[in-house]
């Protein structure tokens, strides 16, 4: 059974890799380029100090950050515990893909994948009730999910356990949130 898993990881992951294009390799290498988003990240803590008091707003900032501190360390954990090699760095997976980048830690599960979907999850459920639209927040990490297999550096499988994880830790982290701060904030929630 695991076998036909990785059978399907690899295969999946050499057709979405093979969908690739030349002339577009600089905008998946700009898409998958945590830079690229910091414009992103500034408007996600306007919006977050603009619809709460300031007070709540640091406290909500706070929790943000805990939970990137958080995702950054189980993802480095999980990785060295499991050693998954990259396909870009398996040899017998190179040879099949496009390979447009080529980093040379292990692969699962994509901290690509955990970080972006923790980060857009928390922001989404601290703002749904406030920014009706939040919601297309989720196109980024769609997209940054998907440049890491355009170029060829994680399986399928490690965007899809990476994404997991980062929605349940955001959902985790919500709820303690509700639970201790909002209290000591003495807060009142409907």
């Amino acid at each position: 059974m695991l076998e036909r898993i990785l059978q399907w990881d690899r295969d999946a992951l050499v057709f979405i890799n093979g969908l690739g294009i030349e002339r577009y390799d600089h905008f998946w290498l700009t898409v998958t380029n945590i830079y690229t988003w910091v414009p992103l990240f500034m408007f996600f803590f306007v919006l977050i100090f603009w619809k709460y008091k300031r007070k709540e707003a640091i406290y909500v900032t706070l929790t943000v950050v805990a939970l990137i501190g958080f995702i950054l360390m189980a993802t480095d954990l999980t990785k060295g515990y499991f050693a998954r090699l990259r396909p870009n760095n398996d040899e017998a997976v190179r040879i099949m893909l496009r390979i447009v980048h080529d980093p040379s830690t292990f692969s699962f599960f994509s901290g690509h994948a955990a970080s972006s979907f923790s980060i857009t999850s928390i922001i989404v459920l601290f703002l749904y009730k406030r920014v009706k639209w939040c919601w297309v927040f989720y196109i980024w990490p769609l997209l940054f999910a998907l440049s890491r297999m355009y170029l060829g550096v994680h399986y399928p499988s490690d965007i899809i356990v990476g994404a997991l994880v980062g929605i349940l830790t955001a959902f985790a982290f919500y709820n303690l949130y509700q639970r201790i701060i909002v209290p000591y904030l003495g807060l009142t929630r409907p």
